[in-house]
């Protein structure tokens, strides 16, 4: 049997990576961002009784800061459930090479698999028809193919987001083209549930309802006001060597249950 035939439970969960894990831009109404890794904590929490769940993702974190930063306090929290997705932010940067990459995150998913936890692991998106982010689609591609390779070494569940043409609809993504919308967080959260073997209410395959076309004109004013608002931003950010979250912790550091 296929290991998401079964149904699984954890008693503990621990969330590891960067912005798309922290939740960015799914507003929380009790404050701050929810996410999908809160989301699946929640599915989780649903059918088992007393979760603990811990998510020490942070904003603008490459994959060097999430291993030296999160991945030992993981193995010290020792929990039942580890999701660890990063990458992204070092696939951005003009030298970044996704074969060294791989070298970084297959040391952490060693580590992780050592305590004895299931890992989840996530490739990063198809960037195809954003503008910017589709030039680093080669790397992107490339980065995914150690990913999973990785996954099958170390015996990890993986949630291939490439694969996942309903994110393709803008409808999934914030306006910063960056982050997923709430929309977004939660099929990435069903497609989780569906990897781990965990019960839930919905499918992240449903299409999308119908929505009127936007002609090229609209289409073009929308990418010149995303540079405005987003993009030339970023650019200051990345030559000032600052990032978005320079000076902030993790939302939820310790294992406490939701």
């Amino acid at each position: 049997m296929d290991v998401t035939d079964s149904v699984s439970t954890y008693s503990s969960y621990v969330a590891l990576g960067d912005s798309f894990t922290e939740g960015l831009d799914d507003p929380d109404p009790a404050g701050g961002y929810r996410g999908w890794a809160d989301r699946l904590a929640e599915h989780i929490a649903a059918t088992t009784t007393g979760l603990r769940y811990a998510n020490l993702a942070v904003r603008g974190r490459l994959l060097g800061q999430v291993v030296t930063e999160q991945v030992p306090r993981a193995i010290e929290l020792r929990p039942d459930l580890i999701t660890l997705a990063a990458g992204g932010n070092d696939l951005l940067r003009p030298r970044s090479d996704p074969d060294r990459l791989a070298i970084v995150i297959e040391d952490a998913v060693r580590r992780l698999r050592a305590t004895g936890a299931e890992v989840l692991l996530f490739t990063g998106f198809d960037t195809r028809g954003v503008p910017v982010l589709s030039r680093i689609r080669g790397k992107a591609a490339m980065y995914n193919l150690h990913v999973r390779s990785i996954a099958d070494r170390h015996g990890c569940r993986l949630v291939d987001l490439w694969s996942m043409r309903t994110l393709l609809d803008p409808r999934a993504w914030a306006p910063d083209r960056l982050h997923l919308s709430p929309a977004g967080h939660r099929r990435v959260a069903l497609a989780a549930c569906e990897a781990l073997g965990v019960e839930a209410t919905g499918d992240w395959r449903e299409p999308w309802p119908a929505a009127p076309p936007v002609d090229w004109l609209t289409s073009r004013r929308s990418d010149l006001e995303w540079a405005r608002t987003y993009f030339l931003p970023w650019i200051q950010r990345r030559l000032q060597g600052r990032s978005s979250g320079d000076g902030l912790t993790a939302k939820r550091p310790d294992l406490h249950p939701l």
